[in-house]
């Protein structure tokens, strides 16, 4: 009886060693020692930290930092107990599934796929947890917090005139027509008299679009000397300058340019929205989407945090 007591306290003291120490509970999960070693792996294999749980700090800022692990690892066990709670857990034929659809985007076989996934220093196993987690956390974080996210024009407007206080949220939309008058034809001079010439029959009341007929020089003339539709800064700037305060139907004086002389017609005005900014403005919004969600994903941990029961071992 009593060597089977001591054979009985052996083993329990034997078993006793080998129980893995919990660090935290997290509503239902637990944070093991063991999760901090395989934190400490994952570190130097690319892709498997999200970053998106670091916020303002790097990568490199877990290396050594076991309250900034803890944080991390305690985040993670809040989202996986919000994908059991909102029955988000993805199957193994899903998982299946996205490999797949990875390997066609990158025009690879899926084992060609998984040779490359090994070249980055992961096993197939590990990958597909990793790939599983990352649907599931994908699929929450469409739920509560993407879905609810809206970034509007104006909003990029805003952050655009704001990194650019130069620019002006919207600007002139010019239409014009001219009558042109080439020096190349008998001189400077020559040129210049067949535009008084002309301009004096127009403030005689001549019809404009006849007299364009009738004198434009213009080797690309157009019906009335059409010069189709400009933005403030997209043309001549001897002409823009000039037909700057017309009202529309109003014609100027005679203009010089480099090209030669003109009597110019507004036709047209309007304000449109400054091109510089509609090529920015898509890059705008995703940056600023992708602040906004950094925003809110801090501020939903921190109300999970407060909502779940966390208890630390340390």
């Amino acid at each position: 009886m009593i060597k089977f007591l001591l054979i009985s306290l052996v083993a329990l003291s034997a078993h006793a060693e080998v129980v893995e120490k919990t660090v935290a509970i997290v509503n239902s999960e637990l944070v093991l020692e063991s999760d901090f070693k395989e934190l400490q792996k994952r570190i130097g294999k690319p892709g498997l930290i999200d970053e998106s749980l670091l916020f303002d700090s790097s990568v490199d800022s877990l290396k050594s930092n076991r309250k900034a692990q803890l944080n991390y690892l305690i985040d993670e066990k809040i989202l996986q107990s919000e994908v059991k709670r909102l029955n988000l857990t993805v199957t193994n034929d899903r998982v299946d599934s996205e490999i797949k659809d990875m390997a066609k985007r990158n025009n690879v076989s899926e084992e060609q796929l998984l040779e490359i996934i090994k070249g980055q220093g992961l096993n197939p196993t590990e990958y597909r947890a990793f790939l599983k987690e990352s649907i599931e956390k994908r699929s929450l974080m469409d739920s509560e917090i993407i879905s609810k996210l809206r970034i509007a024009d104006e909003d990029a407007l805003n952050e655009y005139l704001k990194t650019s206080p130069s620019s002006r949220p919207s600007i002139d939309e010019f239409s014009v027509s001219h009558i042109f008058f080439n020096p190349k034809k008998g001189g400077a001079e020559a040129a210049m008299k067949r535009a008084e010439t002309a301009l004096g029959k127009l403030r005689a009341g001549e019809n404009f679009e006849n007299l364009a007929q009738q004198f434009s020089e213009d080797p690309n003339f157009s019906s009335g000397g059409s010069l189709g539709s400009f933005k403030s800064g997209e043309f001549l700037p001897e002409i823009e300058e000039a037909i700057s305060n017309l009202k529309v139907n109003e014609t100027t004086q005679i203009v010089k340019s480099r090209m030669g002389y003109h009597i110019v017609k507004l036709t047209g005005k309007k304000l449109t929205t400054d091109p510089k900014f509609e090529a920015r403005k898509e890059a705008i919004k995703a940056q600023l989407m992708e602040a906004s969600f950094k925003r809110q994903l801090k501020n939903w941990l921190q109300s999970k945090r407060e909502e779940s029961s966390i208890r630390i071992n340390e």
